[in-house]
């Protein structure tokens, strides 16, 4: 069974850049399309990119177009994701999490992910 551990999150100041990493362990990412979500109290958890196993088919939310890169690295087992120009509406916890289905039709669904890490907190201040 894959186990996730994000990390990199921490305070940082409005336009910014930060990366977030995802370790997997237990099963070889190879196999696994991934995301990225994050969610703020009160509010449901939020697509921010995926990327199929493959290395590409990536997506990302118009909220963060042109702002973060998702990648992955297979024979580290690990999972990046790259954040400039940051904004104090960027501030979340920041999720990785398995994706499970058919990738292409439902990359941005949160019901769609059955593993997920426990989180790593961004906050952007202005």
């Amino acid at each position: 069974q894959v186990q996730l551990v994000e990390s990199g999150g921490r305070l940082v100041q409005t336009g910014d850049s930060l990366r977030l990493s995802c370790a997997a362990s237990g099963v070889p990412l190879y196999n696994l399309n991934m995301a990225w979500f994050r969610q703020v109290p009160g509010k449901r958890r939020e697509f921010v990119a995926s990327i199929h196993l493959s290395g590409g088919n990536i997506h990302y939310a118009d909220s963060v177009k042109g702002r973060f890169t998702i990648s992955r690295d297979n024979a580290k087992n690990t999972m990046s994701l790259q954040m400039s120009s940051l904004k104090p509406e960027d501030t979340a916890m920041y999720y990785c999490a398995v994706h499970s289905g058919t990738y292409s039709v439902s990359y941005s669904f949160s019901g769609s992910y059955n593993t997920w890490g426990q989180g790593t907190q961004v906050t952007v201040s202005s």
